[in-house]
C-alpha cells in the first residue's frame, strides 16, 4: 500500500514563517552534522524557500548576482550540489531546476506535483518500495535505493482560473 501524505506547496500558509523555519532547520542540521552552511549556500536555500517553485541554476545565479554574491556559474552549482547532497533541496529532472525540500532532515522518497501553468511545486512523500514498483523490483531481484516521482498537471489556483 502506498503512503499518502498531504503535499506541501499548494496550500496557503504563513510564507515568512515557512522561509524562517526552513533556514533555521538547515542551520541547526548543519551545526549538528558539522556541515558548513556558507553565506552563498544559505542564500540559495533562502531563494528556493521563498519561491515554492522550481528555479533553474541560471535564474538562481542571476538572483545571487543581484544580492551581491557574484555571477560565476560554479558559485550557484556548488551551492546547489551541497543543498541537494544533504537533502535541503531537490533537483526536478523534468524542468532541470531546483526546489527546496519540504521535508528536510526526513528520509523520504519525494513525489512532486508540478503545475504546468505557473510552475508551482508541491512535494509529498511517496513509498514506491511498497507499491507496484516495489513489487516489480522484488520480483526481479532489484534493490531500490532512490526514487523521485514527478507529475505534471494544474495546481488548485490554476484549476480555478479560466483559460485565457
Amino acid at each position: 500500500m502506498t503512503e499518502i501524505s498531504t503535499p506541501l506547496g499548494f496550500e496557503r500558509h504563513d510564507h515568512v514563517h515557512c522561509v524562517d523555519q526552513g533556514l533555521l532547520s538547515a542551520e541547526q542540521r548543519c551545526a549538528e552534522q558539522g556541515l558548513r552552511l556558507t553565506p552563498v549556500r544559505r542564500k540559495v536555500l533562502e531563494l528556493l524557500l521563498q519561491e515554492h517553485r522550481a528555479l533553474r541554476a541560471y535564474a538562481i545565479l542571476e538572483l545571487l548576482r543581484e544580492a551581491g554574491f557574484g555571477s560565476q556559474p560554479p558559485v550557484a552549482y556548488r551551492a546547489l550540489d551541497f543543498l541537494v547532497e544533504h537533502g535541503f533541496a531537490h533537483k526536478i529532472e523534468k524542468l532541470n531546476a531546483f526546489v527546496a525540500c519540504a521535508y528536510p532532515g526526513e528520509m523520504h522518497s519525494p513525489a512532486f506535483m508540478i503545475c504546468r501553468k505557473c510552475d508551482a511545486i508541491a512535494e509529498a512523500h511517496s513509498a514506491p518500495a511498497r507499491g507496484i514498483l516495489g513489487v516489480a523490483a522484488r520480483a526481479s531481484g532489484f534493490q531500490i535505493e532512490k526514487t523521485m516521482v514527478e507529475a505534471e498537471g494544474l495546481c488548485p489556483s490554476c484549476t480555478d482560473q479560466p483559460d485565457a
